[in-house]
């Protein structure tokens, strides 16, 4: 098994996590350039990050179960965590917290 086919099975629940939390925000573009600046951000800091920890041998990966793909020294599987955190923790959060609207006075 490759570390792309395993990446999948979290990440497809994650899309699809995700496309229920925007279909049910009031406010879906703030939402999603929420969700997108996040995900640029944790992107940005986890290639830096991989790339020291690969290079000074903190993580390993066997050749044979990798796509190929590289940014730097980091292969793109190595990203996906950082994908499913950035998309899985915004969508939670909105779809958990409580409703804002004012209760009704009774008359």
């Amino acid at each position: 098994m490759t570390y792309s086919l395993l990446n999948l099975a979290f990440l497809v629940p994650a899309a699809v996590l995700a496309l229920v939390a925007t279909l049910r925000v009031p406010h879906r573009r703030r939402f999603l350039r929420g969700l997108g600046l996040t995900l640029l951000v944790v992107l940005v800091l986890t290639a830096i990050f991989d790339n020291v920890m690969i290079g000074i041998g903190l993580v390993a990966y066997e050749r044979e179960h990798l796509s190929g793909v590289f940014i730097g020294i980091a292969p793109i599987e190595d990203f996906s965590y950082a994908v499913f955190a950035a998309v899985v923790l915004p969508s939670l959060w909105s779809l958990l917290r409580p409703s804002r609207r004012r209760p009704r006075a009774h008359a």
